[in-house]
């Protein structure tokens, strides 16, 4: 059958390449992991494709389940709209590809997949995953896992064909899908899958800390495999092989919430006070007192984001060759537009015209408070992150940005008659946001994803965090009175420490 992939049609008709696994006819070989990487040269520690195994049942009559795990193929891949620089990208064909020239490494795709399915090549620091050997569709051949399968569980083919075998099978039979409610509407069916392998809180870790062949891992920022606690299955099951799983985003990404707070913040609670009569316009606190914070905020800001870049040298792509879907490059222009107001404020006060300020701050007011809360939307195109995904997430990043501003006007100490509006003002924030924290995690949660995501946060591996900033922001609001600039270095210190428990718990949920 000629395959026209330029113009993903088949003899005329628009092509839609999808891929069935027969689990009943799986028997765990792994020849599909074995076969990829021979293919595709992928290095040890990673893996485009593999089969995990849960045991089912209590002896003597117990089960082994595999599942062949690899990538969806999505109609609407949150990768491809999350990716900054259209290195992920959907082909004609429906196939989901990749480019590792323009790859940046920014790991926002990684985030996106509900299904765990891309990772950084080390050799390259390049995304990867599986790509349905495009290469070898382009010429008429099969996927190489499709070829070496001894038992035929893996079949490919046409699903707008309704002579293909995929056709039949998806459109006759009983298939399923993994984690259909993210609406990425996956082009990788199940037959015969189990619920404890298709569902990743399904079956419980192996005790011991050992797999079947292996120990469980010990890779830096890894994500455990199965539910540590309670499952989501009634059976008796047990993940017994599985490989190890990476949260993309690690300390850094913290980091720049908090920063980015700070650049925002040290701009928004002056203007807020000017607006409000409080603060005169051609005050210092006005001036440079706005402007050198908030530069500097943002120059820290920068610098972490392209430290976090597995392709630093490709930083600039995210501003001239962007992917305008991607929140990464909508957070870029925002943040350069932010930059361009600061540096003429910092350049008005430099050369004694303060009067252009206050009109500068029509523009700077609208791009600082973006600034504050263009990561909530970030996230939530983390479409694999439940946790992420809350309504209150951008009116709670607004709150810590004025947290963050009237903690870096106390330490600058501000004229007397300023600082207890200033103190007011930075004790209102502390108390929205400790109201909005408690709501987070209080409030039930819609998936088992986000709420043992809330729990990591609150009672596991990051409570620690957690708590030391709910102990230190309340310590904030009781010094303010007092002790302006302890509270404000216990509010600053509080505000990391959430920010660094809140983006790490929402990347600690297995999800394959």
């Amino acid at each position: 059958m000629a395959v026209t992939v330029e113009q993903g049609v088949v003899e005329g008709r628009a092509t839609r390449w999808a891929k069935v696994v027969d689990q009943t006819k799986c028997i765990g070989c792994h020849a599909c992991t074995t076969a990829c990487k021979s293919e595709h040269q992928v290095p040890l520690g990673v893996t485009r494709t593999y089969v995990k195994y849960v045991d089912k049942g209590h002896f003597p009559q117990a089960r082994r389940h595999f599942q062949v795990t690899r990538c969806n193929q999505c109609a609407d891949p949150p990768c491809v709209a999350a990716c900054p620089t259209a290195a992920m990208h959907q082909r004609p064909d429906g196939i989901v590809d990749f480019d590792k020239s323009i790859c940046i490494g920014c790991k926002a795709c990684i985030a996106s997949c509900p299904y765990d399915a891309i990772f950084i090549n080390p050799e390259d620091h390049s995304a990867e995953k599986c790509n349905f050997c495009a290469h070898r569709i382009d010429v008429g051949l099969e996927p190489s896992c499709v070829v070496v399968c001894p038992t035929q569980a893996l079949v490919i083919g046409d699903m707008n064909d309704p002579l293909s075998l995929v056709s039949e099978i998806i459109h006759r039979e009983a298939v399923s899908v993994r984690r259909p409610e993210k609406e990425t509407h996956p082009k990788l069916f199940y037959k015969g899958a189990d619920q404890v392998t298709l569902d990743p809180l399904g079956a419980r870790l192996p005790d011991g800390g050992l797999f079947m062949w292996a120990e469980q891992g010990n890779v830096s920022h890894q994500v455990p495999s199965g539910h540590p606690g309670p499952h989501n299955s009634s059976a008796a099951a047990v993940l017994s092989y599985d490989i190890p799983h990476r949260a993309p985003w690690d300390f850094r990404v913290s980091l720049y919430t908090f920063t980015k707070s700070v650049a925002a913040g040290a701009y928004l609670m002056p203007l807020l006070l000017a607006v409000l009569g409080i603060l005169p316009w051609y005050s210092a606190e006005w001036g440079w007192g706005a402007a050198v914070p908030s530069m500097a905020g943002l120059v820290l800001t920068g610098i972490i984001l392209i430290w976090d870049l597995d392709h630093p040298e490709r930083f600039w792509m995210v501003l001239l060759k962007p992917q305008p879907r991607s929140w990464l490059v909508r957070g870029g222009f925002i943040i350069t537009g932010y930059g361009g107001v600061l540096a003429a404020h910092l350049a008005a006060s430099f050369v004694g015209r303060a009067d252009l300020t206050p009109m500068l701050a029509w523009v700077g007011g609208p791009l600082a408070l973006m600034t504050a809360v263009y990561t909530a939307f970030l996230f939530a195109q983390a479409k694999a992150r439940d946790l992420w995904q809350s309504p209150l997430l951008p009116a709670h990043l607004a709150v810590q940005a004025l947290m963050a501003g009237g903690a870096v006007m106390l330490v600058q100490r501000p004229d007397p008659d300023l600082l207890g509006p200033v103190s007011w003002f930075f004790g209102l924030s502390v108390v929205l946001h400790l109201a909005l924290a408690v709501g987070e995690v209080a409030v039930g949660h819609p998936t088992a994803h986000a709420a043992l995501a809330a729990r990591n946060m609150t009672r596991g591996r990051f409570a620690g965090f957690f708590w030391s900033g709910m102990v230190l922001a309340v310590a904030a609001f009781f010094l303010s009175g007092s002790y302006p600039v302890p509270a404000a270095l216990a509010g600053l210190m509080g505000l990391l420490a959430y920010e660094h428990a809140y983006v790490q718990a929402g990347q600690s949920v297995p999800l394959a």
